[in-house]
């Protein structure tokens, strides 16, 4: 598989990216210390049902390797963007 550049866009939503895993995880230590461990895990749970679901979609359809990780990252916490000033 060639490698290609990888566009300015694409960077950029890597860093909006993070934010929204570093916002997911502010969210369940809240949880954890509000409702207690069980809960904490469940959110955790579907966040990480969410990303292995999508890496399953880019992998099958888009891409593979390190490049569908990278996708799969970026639907899964890509909404940080939306959330940051």
């Amino acid at each position: 598989m060639t490698q290609r550049a990888e566009p300015e866009n694409e960077r950029a939503d890597v860093g909006g990216a993070h934010i929204g895993l570093v916002v997911t995880v502010g969210f369940v230590a809240v949880i954890a210390l509000a409702v207690g461990a069980q809960w904490a895990l469940v959110v955790t749970g579907v966040a990480g049902g969410w990303f292995l679901l999508a890496l399953g979609f880019v992998w099958a359809f888009v891409d593979r390797g390190v490049e569908a990780v990278r996708h799969a990252y970026r639907l899964t916490f890509g909404w940080g963007d939306y959330v940051s000033p």
